[in-house]
């Protein structure tokens, strides 16, 4: 029987994501009819339901509806349903469900109460003879592939992808802003190769990171101190960069790490004042991002660029191999984090 590595399992999905990424792209016409049936009759507005890194991918989507479709839209609180027995009124509410294992109680039964309650509902998994996607009317397939490591690497990335795509496809669009996205993969984990055994080694010994962005990359920050979290067990927070400014900052010192998420376009221009600040207070700042090399950091990790809004799809592969040189040099396996399992579920 061959002996496992520890890591071993996280780093080969870290690697298989410009061709899951591509291979999406490549099925696209599938999500595309998914939103035909949402396009035929436009909703009032949209609510999405998730948990964890599905949590982060669901505020992506919800910058997304927003922005690309110029729709209101929310994240519900699945224990207003679970615990609460809360039912409003939703005719006429697109209402999505973002989970890669599909089951989730929480989720199911949200899910299923929306649907009774009159919302259109929708499963964005990558499981498809799951609960979630029984429970929903529609489905929207990530497609990336069974995920053995603990931490989501290459289901997150597909997941958002997935939901760019579903949410271009119902304002008529055919993703070609993506199209190459597969090969920006590549070239992002191979020109970050360097600057990740930098950041490794400068951050190994490091207690306290702060995870900072706006805008679309604030899904991004939320992500990468996730996976920091749950694989190196380090005391991570996000921010939005907005949020930052308004009280946290004078958190930050010397000691703290600042890992910052500057991608090209409004968002990532928006977090020159943010950085500014934390500068100034002597953080030290990791730049990850399209625009890195534009900001003031102790250490830049470029990303391929892209349209902003495909950015956190790109930004995170980056912050993972991060996370999985970190637990690795920490004595850890990433593969098998401490009290996490695959599918947590909850009510």
């Amino acid at each position: 029987m061959t002996q496992q590595h520890p890591g071993e399992h996280m780093a080969a999905e870290i690697s298989e994501q410009p061709a899951v990424l591509a291979g999406l792209v490549e099925r696209q016409a599938g999500i595309a009819e998914v939103a035909e049936k949402i396009s035929q009759n436009p909703p009032r507005f949209a609510l999405l339901a998730a948990r964890g890194s599905s949590d982060h991918a669901a505020l992506y989507a919800k910058y997304l509806i927003e922005v690309l479709l110029g729709l209101p839209a929310g994240l519900v609180s699945p224990s207003t349903a679970t615990l609460y027995g809360a039912r409003p009124d939703l005719r006429d509410v697109l209402f999505v469900t973002v989970s890669q294992s599909g089951g989730s109680p929480d989720l199911i039964e949200v899910t299923e109460a929306a649907r009774r309650q009159g919302a259109l509902t929708v499963s964005v998994t990558n499981t498809l003879d799951s609960p979630l996607r029984a429970a929903a009317e529609l489905g929207v397939d990530i497609g990336a592939g069974v995920e053995k490591a603990v931490a989501a690497t290459k289901t997150y990335s597909a997941t958002l992808l997935a939901l760019y795509l579903f949410i271009d496809a119902i304002r008529g669009g055919k993703g070609a802003d993506a199209e190459k996205l597969g090969e920006l993969a590549q070239q992002t984990l191979d020109g970050a190769a360097e600057g990740v055994q930098r950041a490794v080694d400068r951050y190994r010994f490091v207690d306290r990171v702060l995870t900072t962005g706006r805008g679309y990359s604030y899904a991004t920050a939320l992500e990468g101190s996730l996976k920091l979290a749950e694989t190196s067990y380090l005391a991570a927070r996000a921010y939005s960069g907005a949020d930052l400014l308004h009280g946290p900052v004078a958190a930050v010192d010397g000691e703290t790490a600042v890992l910052a998420v500057t991608s090209a376009g409004h968002g990532g221009h928006a977090m020159a004042e943010v950085l500014d600040a934390v500068g100034k207070r002597g953080a030290d700042v990791l730049a990850v991002g399209s625009a890195s090399a534009d900001v003031p950091a102790a250490l830049r990790i470029p990303v391929a660029p892209s349209a902003e809004e495909l950015a956190p799809i790109l930004e995170i592969l980056p912050i993972q191999r991060i996370a999985l040189g970190l637990s690795l040099a920490r004595g850890g396996d990433p593969d098998s984090p401490r009290g996490l399992l695959k599918v947590t579920k909850t009510r």
